[in-house]
């Protein structure tokens, strides 16, 4: 057990110093040689946890993600704020941007990455589907809102908002205005609720991004 235990220690080290020099030095200018001199350790110990550089990025993604999850599944655990703010709470706090270095989401969006960038989306959605989905029972117990379909509804929408505002930095500020009002506004009809009555939950959500 204890030599369990000092691997799994040696692993951590490895992804803290690594996505450290990622952020600083760009994961094209950081060598495994940069990484094994500031852990320490010699080239046998990082292949031993780690088959390449780039899997040391994957691994440090599903590190994140995985911490992007519990701290979602903690606010939804807050039953004494309303649920419609927990809803907002939960989707700012699924903000990968504010948690990986621009550095690393450089490398996620990168075309030669692009089944990294589908993992990490799945694995996110595989762990929020069900959390959000969890919010919307509630609010439909609440008569907040109505569906039939709440695990359906939320896996449609987080699908759409995952391709559509992936990349709608690019966008010019009147398409990036619209295609808002429009995802309220289906999202709106989605859960059965009075047009308007989900923007104050949706917008500061999109406002944090700008920030």
């Amino acid at each position: 057990m204890r030599i369990v235990k000092e691997a799994e220690e040696r692993k951590n080290e490895i992804l803290d110093v690594a996505e450290r020099l990622f952020e600083i030095n760009g994961f094209d200018h950081t060598s495994t040689n940069d990484i094994l001199k500031e852990v320490g350790i010699a080239r046998g110990t990082l292949y031993y946890h780690f088959k390449s550089k780039e899997d040391i990025l994957d691994a440090i993604i599903d590190r994140i993600t995985g911490r992007l999850i519990d701290n979602a599944s903690a606010i939804i655990d807050r039953r004494e704020i309303p649920v419609l703010q927990r809803l907002t709470l939960t989707i700012q706090s699924l903000n990968v941007n504010s948690d990986l270095g621009k550095e690393i989401m450089v490398q996620v969006h990168r075309p030669q990455n692009a089944l990294m960038h589908q993992k990490m989306r799945e694995k996110l959605l595989t762990g929020v589907n069900p959390l959000i989905a969890s919010l919307i029972r509630e609010g439909i117990e609440q008569g907040i809102c109505q569906t039939e379909y709440p695990d359906e509804v939320v896996e449609m929408v987080m699908l759409y908002s995952g391709i559509v505002f992936d990349e709608m930095s690019e966008d010019t500020k009147e398409s990036r205005e619209r295609k808002i009002e429009a995802f309220i506004c289906n999202l709106e009809r989605l859960l059965g609720m009075e047009a308007g009555s989900m923007r104050e939950t949706i917008l500061p959500v999109f406002q944090n991004d700008e920030k």
